[in-house]
């Protein structure tokens, strides 16, 4: 396996970024990899939006720990992927020192459209973006398991 860590990369890493490390820490068994969340603008350590943790717990999931974190240039490494919602967000996370093997979510797995932020949404739109991730990551995992067994891009995934 080409990379043991997996870094899910947003503005202030309390909404999708922990709905989607929780997705693919589920999913450890087939994927065994170690998973974050972090935050370009972590100011404390907040804990997840209380919907995304609703929504995660009505669907048997719960980070009671969980805590934002910033990303720094420590967190940059050649076996360790770093996943943005969105191609601004990748822009951003390019100009840091350090930084690479940075992908969208999105350009990974060939959905259409970016996985939209719930943030201050209702209640439904977090279970829509849980539903939409779920997708996503299940794609994303199966592009980790086959890196070593075929043809792949510059991140080593099969696109």
């Amino acid at each position: 396996m080409k990379y043991k860590k997996v870094i899910f990369v947003g503005r202030r890493a309390t909404c999708r970024e922990p709905m989607a490390m929780a997705l693919l820490q589920r999913e450890v068994p087939r994927y065994p990899v170690e998973v974050c969340a972090r935050g370009l603008v972590v100011l404390f350590a907040e804990p997840m939006n209380p919907k995304a943790e609703e929504v995660l717990a009505a669907n048997g999931i719960f980070l009671p720990d969980y805590r934002a974190r910033q990303l720094t240039s420590e967190d940059f490494s050649t076996d360790t992927l770093v996943v943005t919602f969105h191609q601004n967000m990748k822009e951003k996370v390019l100009e840091m020192e350090g930084a690479q093997n940075i992908v969208v979510l999105t350009d990974v797995t060939g959905d259409e459209l970016e996985i939209m932020d719930p943030y201050g949404g209702e209640l439904l739109q977090y279970e829509i973006c849980l539903e939409t991730l779920g997708n996503s990551i299940r794609k994303l995992v199966q592009c980790l398991q086959n890196d070593s067994q075929n043809e792949t891009d510059e991140y080593g995934l099969i696109l």
